[in-house]
């Protein structure tokens, strides 16, 4: 008998008090389940999925109870989706299908995945009693907070530096995404406290919901899409404040140039990359209405290693290059 330790996934239902008992099947892919077929019935699916890349691997996450769920199973424990682990299960949120029953998922550890995938793969038998409590209560009013220096020519153009302020309960979410909201805000303090006023109004717009949403970033979007033509680019950091590169950008051809000047003159930082890319949760929904948006670009070599799990901690951040990050979204 082994103890598995483990993070319910976002928006999971609970087992009854007693817990789920039941074998194991262990894949390593949808793939490798779909193959299963009706013997996926009664069982709790373990997927021992590889680190390809967070886009590819987190899939399992997302949709892992579901497509047990299509077979048949009556849970699902899914491998910590990192590239590098210490015995850590990370959990986020996962997705129920509307015309399939739902059942608890958890994540495990990377180690404790192969473990059962390797014993299961050997021709044993592997029975796992699931125990979890979780509960959806119903939603709660929260709010973006909007930091406003308004600009001293052109006031009516806006540019948005923003992270956002929910995280999960495990950790204490400084990487994700405090500092991220911290970088944001003090952007515009450090302006303000050198007395430079920006040309065009510059908002710090902290979201909240993220995690289980955009909740705040489609808020925000709802509120003034109607004057999207004001908005000069909104910028987010919201993957790890680790050593800065640069800026990703998404925009129009001029705007990309207009970029590239931009950050030719951050030399100084050693933040000079320009990325025809960007990635907000919160803001991505911008530019098919002609807004551009930016992300910054770090090394995030170390990101998944605290990534939505207890590790998330002030401990992981970087005094220094926190101010290296503020001047570079200055």
């Amino acid at each position: 008998v082994q103890k598995l330790n483990m993070l319910g996934l976002g928006s999971s239902i609970g087992t009854p008090e007693e817990g789920i008992t039941a074998e194991v099947v262990a894949v390593t892919s949808f793939d490798e389940l779909q193959e299963l077929g009706d013997e996926v019935a009664d069982k709790i699916v373990v997927y021992n999925q590889p680190f390809i890349d967070y886009g590819q691997s987190v899939a399992y996450r997302t949709r892992g109870a579901q497509e047990a769920a299509k077979l048949g199973a009556v849970g699902a424990l899914v491998r910590t989706v990192t590239d590098f682990s210490i015995g850590s299960p990370h959990t986020g949120a996962q997705d129920y299908a509307d015309d399939v029953p739902k059942i608890p998922v958890a994540s495990i550890s990377v180690e404790n995945a192969q473990m059962i995938y390797r014993i299961y793969q050997s021709g044993k038998t592997v029975k796992v009693n699931l125990v979890m409590g979780a509960q959806n209560l119903p939603d709660a009013t929260s709010r973006n907070t909007i930091i406003e220096h308004s600009g001293s020519e052109i006031p009516e153009d806006i540019v948005v530096v923003c992270g956002h302020i929910d995280s999960w309960d495990v950790g204490s979410g400084a990487m994700d995404d405090g500092a991220g909201s911290f970088v944001s805000l003090h952007a515009n303090l450090v302006m303000k406290r050198l007395g430079l006023r920006p040309r065009r109004t510059v908002q710090t717009v902290l979201f909240t919901g993220e995690e289980q949403g955009p909740f705040g970033g489609w808020d925000y979007f709802y509120r003034y899409q109607n004057i999207s033509t004001n908005y000069q680019i909104l910028l987010e950091t919201d993957g790890g404040t680790f050593t800065p590169r640069g800026i990703g950008f998404y925009g129009t051809d001029t705007a990309t140039c207009i970029m590239q000047r931009i950050v030719e003159l951050t030399a100084a930082l050693n933040a000079t990359e320009l990325a025809i890319s960007a990635d907000g949760p919160d803001i991505y929904m911008w530019p098919p209405i002609g807004a551009p948006i930016g992300s910054l670009i770090d090394d995030t070599s170390k990101y998944f290693w605290f990534h939505h799990s207890e590790g998330d901690s002030m401990e992981v951040e970087d005094r220094d290059t926190l101010d290296v990050i503020t001047a570079l979204w200055a």
